[in-house]
């Protein structure tokens, strides 16, 4: 049930950050709250709270879709010239 409400969190940040965007982004939208994800993931499991555990299931999203970030670099973030 964990990994369908984080698999269920990183669809829900792919649908708020769209394609390509960077780790600045998403700590952007982690700073702005993330209340919102306490909805998804009591809606998807709502017999099961263990599974709405915020700093398990959200940090595993976000963890998760910081990978795909443009500017990361495996665990780094890579800095343009400009």
């Amino acid at each position: 049930m964990l990994e369908r409400v984080t698999d269920a969190l990183v669809a829900q940040l792919r649908r708020r950050l769209g394609g390509r965007f960077a780790t600045e982004e998403l700590v952007g939208l982690y700073d702005d709250g993330t209340t919102w994800c306490m909805q998804v993931a009591m809606k998807l499991a709502p017999e099961e709270p263990w599974a709405w555990e915020a700093g398990v299931v959200v940090d595993a999203a976000f963890a998760r879709y910081l990978r795909e970030a443009a500017d990361y670099a495996g665990g780094r973030r890579t800095l343009s010239e400009a």
